[in-house]
């Protein structure tokens, strides 16, 4: 699958696909990178890696650049806005939120908002969730999930740490999972 890969930050999920490709241990390849923020980190990492890598401060200017690689499968990989794929790329958006959906997901909750939650309500496990993106945060249909043990001594910082080994493994399975059953095996 020829897969593009939005982002918003530092790339670290990019530098985890980029392994993970050429360990074989991910199906497909990178086709393009593309940021909402001109400065992101995980641009210049794209470029050193080889990608073609572009700024897209909208969704049509994503979409016109996607059009342009022939792009099957796009990731989000802390692109933190709500992205509005083209007509044939609706059902193939696959996002990684860090918990357990339905908990602690839905507009607003990101990165460490999500962890300081979690160790306020004091659960004792959560984790990460990659599914496909809809039209709404965090409800698309679940392709995989995986559980960390949550200590009480646990910081949102080592939650966060937990959390992000977790989204290194799941996100990699679930991309193999969609590559060997088909996406629209996954849609009700």
């Amino acid at each position: 699958m020829k897969m593009a890969v939005l982002l918003s930050g530092s790339g670290r999920t990019l530098d985890n696909f980029h392994e993970r490709i050429a360990d074989g241990t991910m199906p497909g390849s990178i086709a393009v990178v593309v940021a909402n923020v001109p400065d992101a980190l995980g641009l210049t990492k794209a470029r050193n890696y080889g990608y073609p890598a572009f700024h897209a401060a909208d969704n049509a200017a994503i979409n016109a650049i996607l059009a342009e690689y022939g792009v099957e499968l796009v990731l989000l990989a802390g692109y933190l806005k709500l992205y509005q794929p083209p007509a044939h790329l609706t059902r193939a958006v696959l996002n990684i939120h860090p918990s357990l959906i339905p908990s602690f997901c839905g507009a607003g909750m990101y990165g460490m908002r999500v962890h300081r939650a979690v160790k306020a309500r004091g659960v004792k496990v959560s984790g990460c969730t990659v599914h496909f993106a809809n039209e709404v945060y965090d409800e698309g249909p679940i392709v995989v999930q995986k559980c960390v043990a949550i200590d009480d001594a646990d910081t949102p910082e080592d939650i966060a740490h937990k959390v992000f080994a977790a989204e290194c493994e799941a996100y990699p399975e679930a991309v193999a999972r969609v590559a060997a059953r088909g996406i629209d095996s996954f849609w009700p």
